[in-house]
């Protein structure tokens, strides 16, 4: 059955960047244990696509570290397979595909997967998208081909959100979970700070300085329509969603100290849920909803804290380190990551919340802003490379990492963006 991407719309209202400068580019260090090994066909006649489907194939999956690609040459899905041959050449699996152009100008994309030990089909589809959503098209294979053969569902297809400045000018960017098609979401020539996705992936905050005092926004990605959600007197700041897209959890220094709030979306009913001799800041709400992370120095030095998402009583979470910051919670909300201060560095860390075990991902410095992919098997964070800000991703064991730089100016602040329908 074809299927098309209605959720494309949310990239219509934005500008696209392009020079090639604003492009990413990906440096990667370090692959996963026991790679599995698949062939990735040339698709048939995939030349009558803008982009070619099966190089961003195997970019997606030699990125993600678990894959080791073998060339399978050009084959169309319609072909017949001699698994033998394909088993003794040590594969696992092959992908292969055709390049359809259809009479109304989109391309009919046609993909089947097969497993080449148990000699079967293990998966097929066919994608229709206009031209210029080619890579789109590209990533939904890879994210199939990723989860049948892992088990867990893969994020190719999923954007990204960060803030890069060059010179004097500030831009909100969003583009593919690769790096590629990037797109202007804001311009300012004040701070811009803190983007976060809405569950649906329809929607941005962040904080703009816009008037000369950071106030939290909302952004429709469609209708570009930009909703304040938090002006008040003081600082206004660090904005993250409820799962269910209906809240913010805000950090706000209106009565005085900052402390931890929530508020509607479109800026109504406000409520303090913290009320400490401290600084309470950076909440983040548990993959479930019912509670709210969130960083403060009550204890002496910064460090993580657990409390009800309605208030009330709040637990330390990270002890480990005098100073622990940016909290964020893994989508299966059993993993909390951090950046902690140690020995001068400011590194990323994760911790499993049952059994207490930390563990150090990072190996730079100047670390910051880690957010989870949907599938919670990677985090993006910032960091610097050569003076500049860059991405880095890890896989939540460690094992592979890889970077995204831009040519010109700092790029910081990531947040990876939500499964889209």
């Amino acid at each position: 059955m074809k299927k098309t991407y209605p959720f494309l719309v949310a990239l219509a209202g934005l500008t696209i960047a392009g020079s090639a400068a604003a492009q990413l580019r990906i440096d990667i260090s370090g692959v996963g244990a026991n790679q599995i090994p698949v062939a990735i066909a040339g698709f048939a006649d995939e030349a009558l696509s803008q982009q070619k489907i099966s190089a961003i194939v195997r970019d997606d999956l030699q990125r993600s570290g678990l894959f080791r690609i073998i060339d399978a040459g050009t084959m169309s899905e319609t072909m017949p397979v001699n698994y033998g041959e394909w088993k003794g050449r040590g594969t696992d699996a092959l992908a292969a595909g055709s390049v359809l152009r259809l009479a109304d100008g989109r391309i009919d994309v046609r993909y089947k997967l097969f497993d080449t030990v148990r000699g079967s089909q293990l998966s097929a589809l066919a994608l229709a998208a206009t031209p210029q959503f080619a890579r789109v098209t590209a990533h939904k294979i890879a994210d199939d081909i990723f989860e049948k053969l892992t088990g867990t569902r893969g994020a190719f297809s999923t954007r990204i959100a960060y803030i890069t400045k060059t010179g004097g000018e500030y831009r909100l960017e969003i583009a593919d979970a690769d790096g590629e098609g990037v797109a202007v979401a804001l311009r300012s020539s004040e701070p811009i700070i803190s983007p976060a996705w809405s569950p649906d992936g329809t929607r941005v905050a962040y904080v703009s300085f816009e008037h000369k005092k950071p106030v939290v926004y909302v952004q429709d990605l469609v209708s570009r329509k930009r909703t304040v959600v938090a002006n008040f007197k003081g600082n206004n700041s660090a904005p993250a969603w409820s799962p269910d897209g209906g809240r913010l959890a805000v950090a706000l220094s209106r009565d005085g100290l900052t402390q931890v709030y929530t508020v509607n979306a479109d800026g109504t009913g406000l409520q303090r849920l913290t009320n400490s001799d401290g600084i309470d800041t950076e909440p983040q709400f548990s993959a479930d909803g019912q509670a709210i992370y969130f960083t403060s120095d009550r204890s002496g030095g910064p460090q993580i804290y657990r409390m009800s998402a309605s208030g009330g009583p709040a637990q330390r979470v990270t002890f480990s380190g005098s100073y622990n910051i940016t909290p964020r919670v893994s989508p299966d909300g059993k993993t909390l990551a951090y950046i902690s201060r140690r020995d001068g560095r400011f590194q990323l860390y994760s911790l499993d919340l049952a059994s207490g075990q930390e563990l150090r991902l990072s190996d730079t410095a100047k670390d910051e802003s880690p957010s989870f992919s949907p599938n919670g098997k990677y985090l993006m964070y910032a960091t610097e490379s050569g003076r500049r800000g860059s991405l880095g991703v890890v896989s939540t064991d460690g094992r592979v990492r890889y970077k995204l730089t831009t040519q010109a100016g700092d790029i910081r602040e990531p947040t990876w963006g939500p499964f889209m329908k």
